[in-house]
């Protein structure tokens, strides 16, 4: 995905595109500093099927959701369970 900025994530809800699952907010963004790279999408308000996939979590307890498992943005963010694993 070329070129997504991180505030044009903030506040859209995560679906997947296999069974349209809804995942939760993107609360926030995790990125490198040096270079700006999108690392990870931070979920608020996550829902049941983000603990049946056992995603990682950072130290605060917050679900992430890695960018590479995002496939489009637009009214939703949709990413691929199977990259999320």
């Amino acid at each position: 995905m070329a070129d997504i900025r991180g505030k044009k994530l903030m506040g859209k809800v995560v679906v997947s595109e296999e069974a349209g699952k809804k995942f939760g907010t993107v609360g926030d963004v995790s990125f490198i500093t040096d270079s700006g790279e999108l690392m990870n999408i931070v979920l608020t308000e996550p829902t049941k099927h983000v603990s049946d996939l056992q995603v990682e979590m950072d130290d605060q307890g917050r679900h992430l959701i890695p960018f590479s498992a995002i496939n489009s943005v637009g009214d939703f963010v949709i990413v691929s369970e199977n990259d999320i694993i």
